[in-house]
């Protein structure tokens, strides 16, 4: 049974950090690709990060300069390091994966799977 948990989400003021993880469980995580997406309310799905099974990366531009996106894979677990946070980044993020390309994980195409979510929230 494929697994996806995140953790790390909380509150902030602009210009903090954070640090998301998602543990993912039950495929051959080295060969998928994976992403964070964002939603926040009223609002579409926003993919910011995305990371192929060769460690390449893909940014949103909302995101460039300030997310960084990584893997272990001997952990079978995806990072999100988000820095000089703002308070437009409030959203439910999720973390995701697929059987695919960096093409279709930063394209916003359907994940094959997905976690639950952690909430982030940054105040002004």
């Amino acid at each position: 049974q494929v697994q996806l948990v995140e953790s790390g989400g909380g509150s902030v003021q602009a210009g903090g950090s954070l640090r998301l993880s998602c543990a993912a469980s039950g495929y051959t995580y080295s060969t998928y690709c994976m992403d964070w997406f964002r939603q926040a309310p009223g609002k579409e799905r926003e993919v910011v990060a995305a990371i192929d099974s060769d460690g390449s990366t893909s940014y949103a531009d909302s995101v460039k300069g300030r997310f960084t996106i990584s893997k272990d894979n001997a952990k079978n677990t995806l990072y999100l390091q988000m820095n000089s946070l703002k308070p437009e980044d409030t959203a439910m993020y999720y973390c995701a994966a697929a059987q695919g390309s960096l093409t279709y994980c930063s394209g916003g195409y359907p994940p094959h799977y997905r976690g639950q979510g952690t909430q982030v929230t940054v105040s002004s």
